[in-house]
């Protein structure tokens, strides 16, 4: 596993169950191995301009992806889990990507 990669984990929703989600690794921790990660969720609508990025047909990296629909990667839905709770890679985005997901949350985080 790397970061960019887009993996299953079982992430828990709002009425406490889990259920096995799409979500990317942006980088390792240090430490124990974990993982922060972010989700990914075909409400489009909840795209926050600038900030997240829509991983759609028009999107070089959407093939690589292998999600199965349009997708939002949602920087605002941030967590970090343990290597263990992560199910296996489906996809990835390339360097670039990955970079300026990266470079929004930091810019964020700066402000």
């Amino acid at each position: 596993m790397k970061p960019g990669d887009i993996v299953l984990a079982r992430l828990q929703q709002s009425d406490g169950a889990l259920k096995l989600r799409p979500v990317m690794l942006l980088k390792q921790m240090p430490g124990y191995g974990d993982w922060l990660i972010t989700g990914i969720s075909t409400q489009l609508h909840q795209e926050i301009k600038g900030f997240d990025i829509v991983l759609s047909g028009t999107h070089p990296d959407f093939a690589g992806s292998k999600l199965k629909a349009p997708s939002l990667v949602r920087l605002s839905f941030l967590t970090v889990l343990p290597s263990s709770d992560i199910k296996g890679a489906i996809g990835k985005v390339s360097e670039a990507t990955l970079r300026i997901l990266l470079n929004n949350l930091v810019n964020h985080l700066n402000t």
